[in-house]
């Protein structure tokens, strides 16, 4: 399995050698991973990438090579048993009957009688419709089906209904060395331009090299500042959840922009911006950067491009508290309409294909809050998106 990992890891373009291989063996040897899983990954990590760039790929090839595994020496037991099995086998699927059968407590009663299912529940729970457990149709817990639920301990979305996530999740950054589609993208975001001369006096200006060397008589050879695009440009990025299948778009945009615009930065968020953004998405945390600050720090002729698939309870945007991940004291639209008001020229990018907007009432709701400037994450919607910022 480790020469399998290697491998993998070359095929991803990770540039890890064999003496750093061979390096790694040596630390296993002497037993420095103690059989964890999650050591190892800190020293294979340690041992095999050198540079930053690579982290990125190093977990999605870790992620598949290890899945499922919480020891080493799980890694050569049971190799047929898919973990996924046995995440799952208590799964419950309902008839379409089942699932209409179900009613939404709504905000405040889902959270009163969270709390008093806390305080009663005195044991672990599976199936059913009113306990915290697993495989039911209660709105709490795991692998069950509720229309707007609390989920616990579950590793993933299954029917994107949860008006509340109550588990630690880790995001990736997304790859700024992606190239498919990129070129086509930039050519797309060209539209947003301005141009200015700035910078150092480097590039040659012939006509005024001709006018000096006439006037004078001798050759004078005038230069210039290179004449270079000034628009400068915020990119908000959604990341995580219902965003893990728009990936690829999302990646690509992002290459593009960091490509063809000088003045340029991104910021991180999840499903809807409010009170913090990040940088780094391993550090989410950590090192948070206070939305105001954003507002402070920039002046409002930024471009501002958000890319969201605006996917998400309509809670997170109308209701304190509704974020799915922390409790906000302040609503998603206040902070929408906070960066509206400081940077004027703003649009949203969803990788969600239009015809589909008018079945989530999220994407109603911000599309309103942003007086319709939202578009299609295609080459076409860029384009229209990019004609919006430049009037």
């Amino acid at each position: 399995m480790f020469l399998n990992f290697f491998t993998a890891l070359r095929a991803a373009k990770v540039p890890v050698s064999l003496r750093e291989y061979l390096s790694l063996l040596d630390a296993l040897d002497q037993d420095l991973a103690d059989k964890k899983v999650e050591d190892f990954y800190y020293l294979s990590r340690a041992c095999l990438v050198k540079d930053e760039r690579h982290f990125d790929r190093f977990d999605q090839v870790f992620a598949r090579t290890f899945n499922g595994i919480e020891s080493l020496g799980e890694a050569h037991e049971n190799p047929e048993i898919p973990a996924e099995w046995l995440r799952s086998m208590a799964e419950r699927y309902l008839s379409d009957a089942e699932k209409r059968e179900i009613e939404a407590l709504g905000w405040d009663k889902l959270f009163e009688t969270l709390k008093k299912r806390l305080a009663e529940q005195k044991e672990r729970h599976q199936g059913g419709n009113k306990w915290i457990g697993t495989g039911g149709t209660s709105p709490y817990g795991a692998d069950g089906y509720n229309p707007e639920g609390i989920r616990i301990g579950q590793d993933k979305n299954r029917n994107f209904r949860a008006v509340k996530v109550w588990d630690k999740r880790e995001f990736r950054d997304f790859d700024d060395s992606v190239e498919l589609g990129v070129r086509n993208m930039r050519i797309a975001l060209r539209r947003l331009r301005r141009f200015a001369r700035s910078g150092a006096v480097e590039e040659l200006d012939l006509d005024g090299t001709i006018h000096e060397t006439a006037h004078k008589g001798y050759l004078d050879v005038r230069l210039r500042p290179e004449r270079r695009n000034a628009v400068k440009v915020l990119l908000f990025l959604d990341v995580g959840g219902s965003m893990d299948w728009h990936i690829q778009a999302a990646e690509e945009l992002f290459s593009a922009a960091r490509l063809e615009f000088k003045h340029f930065e991104h910021f991180y968020f999840h499903n809807c911006i409010y009170e913090k953004v990040w940088k780094e998405n391993r550090r989410r945390f950590d090192e948070t950067i206070p939305t105001l600050d954003v507002i402070r720090t920039y002046p409002s002729d930024y471009r501002v491009v958000i890319v969201s698939d605006a996917s998400m309870s309509p809670y997170e945007i109308t209701m304190p508290g509704g974020s799915v991940e922390h409790w906000n004291e302040e609503p998603g639209h206040i902070w929408i309409e906070r960066i509206l008001g400081h940077f004027p020229k703003a649009v949203l990018l969803n990788p969600v294909p239009k015809p589909q907007w008018g079945y989530t009432q999220s994407i109603a709701l911000l599309r309103q809050l942003l007086s319709d400037r939202m578009y299609p994450l295609t080459l076409e919607g860029i384009d229209q998106a990019m004609r919006e910022l430049v009037r």
